[in-house]
């Protein structure tokens, strides 16, 4: 006696057009598409810590294949410094667009960082004597911006929101308070994915290619966002929920990296 098949969910139904259609633009249409990839929660598995992230020893050398396949149309949008980012897949190098956008490498090597202001020296002091004095709480100095960590705190979510709060009114409409995954970073204003993202395809290999952005946090909704703008896609690492601009989603880091490994095998 047969049965009838079970009813996809929305978020089933997501991921399986979210793997297909990036499946399809790397074995079918790769010189149609930029690819444009975060790193923390998206390439790479989240870890408690921000230097607890292991990098697969496959990866980078996937990495250089896709990029390879997309004629060099990809590119690393990540919160992280850029000199961090740039260590993590060596021995390969890719355009990186760093602290979301506010330093930015491009596929010919030059490099472009916003001026920072002396009152936010004052500022990342403020946080690292909190992180100090507060287990469970990590302070990250990234240059352009800062953030705390409470992964390992969680119970200090709302104060540590105030005080960052605080902190922004003091510095002014030059930064902007981001919150993400168990972090509260302070960034400049002018700094975001989408900007980032738009920059790049402004230039070869990424222009008149249509953008297909991966993230999994708040901090990629630009991103998306600039993504459909041009009429490309947007692929949330997680599920997808009413907050995200995504269309479509991947279950987790680890399904991304085999997606991309099959694409080039």
């Amino acid at each position: 006696m047969s049965s009838e098949p079970k009813p996809t969910s929305a978020a089933e139904a997501g991921s399986v057009s979210g793997r297909k259609a990036l499946t399809e633009i790397l074995l079918s249409r790769p010189r149609e598409y930029a690819l444009f990839l975060d790193i923390d929660g998206t390439l790479l598995d989240l870890a408690s810590t921000p230097d607890g992230i292991e990098v697969p020893d496959e990866l980078p050398a996937v990495l250089n294949a896709v990029s390879a396949r997309l004629g060099g149309a990809l590119a690393l949008v990540t919160g992280r410094g850029l000199a961090y980012a740039e260590k993590l897949f060596l021995p390969f190098s890719f355009p990186v667009a760093g602290l979301h956008g506010a330093e930015r490498r491009d596929a010919d090597g030059n490099v472009e960082k916003l001026q920072i202001p002396d009152a936010f020296l004052g500022v990342k002091r403020q946080m690292a004597a909190v992180s100090d004095k507060r287990d469970g709480i990590l302070f990250e100095d990234k240059g352009a911006a800062a953030a705390l960590h409470y992964r390992l705190a969680p119970d200090c979510k709302d104060e540590l929101e105030q005080m960052m709060e605080a902190a922004v009114r003091q510095l002014g409409s030059e930064f902007k308070l981001q919150r993400g995954k168990m972090v509260f970073e302070i960034r400049p204003a002018l700094a975001d994915k989408g900007h980032a993202m738009e920059a790049f395809l402004e230039k070869p290999p990424f222009a008149g290619r249509l953008p297909v952005t991966v993230g999994d946090d708040v901090t990629d909704e630009a991103m998306f966002g600039a993504a459909l703008h041009r009429g490309g896609l947007a692929i949330r690492v997680g599920d997808l929920t009413s907050a995200t601009k995504a269309q479509m989603n991947i279950g987790s880091a680890a399904e991304l990296r085999e997606i991309l490994q099959a694409a080039v095998r």
